[in-house]
């Protein structure tokens, strides 16, 4: 069965920086694209970024510059480098495989003073 766990939100402060990753089971990771999609409060969920099974990336304009998704098919992990944190950023932030439409239960970044 599949199963898409992230973790690594949590409370930071502007400008401050965060790693999420989403550990991938019950299907084979290195054949698939992954994003990451976050959902701020009182707001439909946003799609944030991509990375296909072949490394290439893309990413919303609000988070270019600042946000880095990669992943390692040898532990079956995509990962969302967050830098220069915005209050703005505050959101649930789910892992999603698109082309089946699984997702995670999200991980939650608070940014705040």
């Amino acid at each position: 069965q599949v199963q898409l766990v992230e973790s690594g939100g949590g409370l930071v402060q502007p400008g401050g920086s965060l790693r999420l990753s989403c550990a991938a089971s019950g299907f084979t990771f290195s054949s698939y694209a992954m994003s990451w999609v976050r959902q701020a409060p009182g707001k439909e969920r946003d799609w944030v970024a991509t990375i296909t099974s072949r490394g290439d990336t893309n990413y919303a304009d609000s988070v270019k510059g600042r946000f880095t998704i990669s992943r390692d098919n040898r532990k079956n992990t995509v990962y969302l480098q967050i830098n220069s944190l915005k209050p703005e950023d505050t959101a649930v932030y789910y892992c999603n495989m698109p082309h089946w439409n699984y997702w995670g239960k999200g991980t939650l970044v608070t940014v705040s003073s």
